[in-house]
């Protein structure tokens, strides 16, 4: 119990290995000797807001973690047996192939939730569990239901370690130890049923029909009714209710001088007599069960299937991009071979790669989304950061860049009226697609790091209106001053857009019928002429050079973004 539950989930973190060592002091022994380095992998830790996948269903979440963080010297049909065994004795039969639920699908009960994430962690068998206050969120008879079957598990061998704020009476009598802190101070550790004892010693007595927990809170925080049978003394000036920081300095203090707190110190004295452990360097080290492309299977399958359960990113966006391409080939039907051509011409080409971009921005959420998940998992020894990077980047660019991309080409090129001839089909369709995927690369490498979409949302925005700016339509870009006209060489729109026009404008002649002087004359002219007016070079390499630069700049970003996630502070 803490009356500050940041102070506690601190104190969590610390025992469970969690927190970075840097500026901690003092030791957390297991049996008398050091944590290992890798104590996180080897313990279980369920985090108090559930981090489970939503959309898949409660075996195939066990069998996700078994399959990440049990060894492969173990067969398969091993692992799927531990983890329907698991699933009895967790009372998730009726419920194992339901989903859990997202904020869109209806799922699992709260509890049944939370028996899913301890089943997670106990996949492994930890001789150590912790859990960051699993109550939260749960109605009172749920919430006893969740603290049994831990108690189950207690009895049989496995150390429970956990944070709880105002349990009920029927969960805190199933405690075996008890600890307290105030203002991140201890005021008693020892057994749970000596606590209300120890407390009337000191001078406070619990109310018949009080629950304990309670009692407990009141006399921390100032605030209990309880009958104080002692006094400080009076040379000290103060009272047991004259200000919370005396109520909490009285309360150390009292603990210092019992029997439990001695007999605790004599007992770590006699583990640490004759080892130095305050020299010994505190690493945490990360370690795996399991091989890189075992892992990358796994979580690949596992993304592909959240994104073809979730609709509103998948189904839905594909349904947007049909819609989108119908309303553009409706408007920019058969193109002609004149003037109007070309200015119709320019404004799709235009509008296509600046769509194309800005479309990219649904790929801000990708990894915000579910950030506390990654965190937890990558944590918890179950994959490496590259192996999900580069499962989410595969899922993304596979199924939510390049087949609307097809899509929207198929639909929208021969709607238009463009270049009829299959090579600039596909130079087409792989400029666009290119665009998407270098305009996706910036999105990642700019919000991999952030917290809040809307955030990575405004960085997003502004960056592709400068691009926008300097695309090469809106501003003529020879006529841009020295220390701007370098800004063009960032544009993601310039490179796609200045392909596009190389791809459609080659090999095309534009006519318009004039009347001079009562005589209708025909004035031509070609697609490179309109080329060489722009500025741009028609060229091969001036068409490839574009892509090349693309390509390029996609990779920058990628690189960007996988340092970012690497190096995004994973400990509280």
């Amino acid at each position: 119990f803490s009356t500050n539950r940041d102070l506690l989930n601190m104190f969590l973190d610390v025992l469970a290995a969690r927190k970075d060592p840097a500026g901690l002091s003092g030791e957390v022994l297991i049996d008398g000797a050091p944590q290992p380095p890798n104590f996180k992998c080897l313990s279980g830790y369920v985090v108090q807001d559930d981090v489970v996948m939503g959309t898949l269903t409660v075996r195939e979440n066990l069998r996700f973690s078994a399959a990440l963080r049990l060894p492969t010297s173990i067969r398969q049909r091993e692992k799927d047996e531990k983890v329907e065994k698991l699933i009895q004795e967790l009372g998730l039969s009726k419920v194992a192939d339901s989903r859990v639920g997202t904020q869109l699908i209806r799922g699992i009960s709260g509890g049944e939730r939370k028996r899913t994430n301890i089943g997670m962690e106990l996949i492994i068998d930890p001789p150590v569990l912790f859990l960051d206050e699993p109550t939260t969120g749960l109605d009172a008879s749920t919430a006893n239901s969740v603290l049994m079957l831990l108690k189950r598990m207690a009895n049989s061998g496995r150390t429970i370690i956990l944070s709880i704020h105002q349990p009920r009476y029927s969960i805190y009598r199933l405690f075996d130890s008890l600890t307290l802190l105030v203002g991140g101070r201890l005021v008693y550790h020892g057994p749970a049923q000596d606590a209300l004892n120890y407390f009337m010693q000191i001078g406070y007595t619990c109310e018949p029909h009080n629950n304990p927990a309670d009692f407990f809170l009141d006399v921390i925080n100032g605030d209990s009714t309880a009958v104080a049978l002692n006094k400080l003394n009076d040379d000290e000036g103060t009272t047991l209710s004259s200000s919370l920081k005396g109520i909490e300095d009285h309360l150390v203090e009292e603990y210092k001088n019992s029997s439990s707190y001695k007999q605790t110190k004599s007992e770590l004295e006699r583990i640490v007599q004759g080892q130095d452990y305050s020299t010994r360097t505190k690493s945490r080290t990360i370690t795996y069960s399991t091989s890189f492309f075992h892992q990358f299977n796994w979580v690949l399958k596992r993304t592909f299937r959240n994104l073809m359960l979730n609709p509103q990113t998948s189904f839905a966006q594909i349904g947007v991009m049909i819609f989108l391409a119908l309303i553009v080939g409706v408007i920019f039907f058969g193109v002609k071979d004149n003037s109007s051509g070309i200015q119709n011409r320019i404004g799709v080409l235009f509008f296509i790669t600046v769509n194309q971009c800005f479309s990219s921005v649904s790929s801000a959420e990708l990894f915000i989304a579910e950030r506390n998940l990654f965190v937890h998992e990558y944590i918890s020894g179950y994959y490496r950061v590259s192996v999900y990077f580069l499962s989410k980047i595969l899922s993304d660019i596979l199924t939510l860049r390049t087949i609307p991309a097809i899509i929207f080409s198929c639909v929208a090129y021969w709607m238009i009226g463009l270049k009829p001839s299959a090579e600039a089909f596909f130079i087409f369709l792989f400029s666009i697609i290119l665009v998407s995927y270098t305009a996706t690369s910036m999105t990642l490498a700019i919000s991999a790091d952030q917290t809040v979409v809307a955030i990575a949302n405004i960085f997003m925005t502004i960056s592709f209106v400068f691009m926008m700016i300097f695309s090469g339509l809106l501003v003529n870009l020879p006529s841009v001053v020295d220390w701007l006209n370098w800004l063009k060489y960032l544009s993601i729109p310039r490179y796609g857009l200045a392909a596009l026009e190389i791809n459609e404008f080659t090999g095309l002649t534009f006519c318009d019928t004039r009347n001079t002087s009562g005589v209708e004359t025909q004035v031509c002219s070609t697609g490179e002429d309109f080329l060489i007016e722009q500025g741009i070079d028609y060229s091969t390499w001036g068409l490839w050079h574009n892509h090349l630069a693309l390509g390029i700049m996609t990779l920058i970003f990628l690189i960007i973004a996988y340092l970012k996630l690497r190096f995004i502070k994973k400990s509280t």
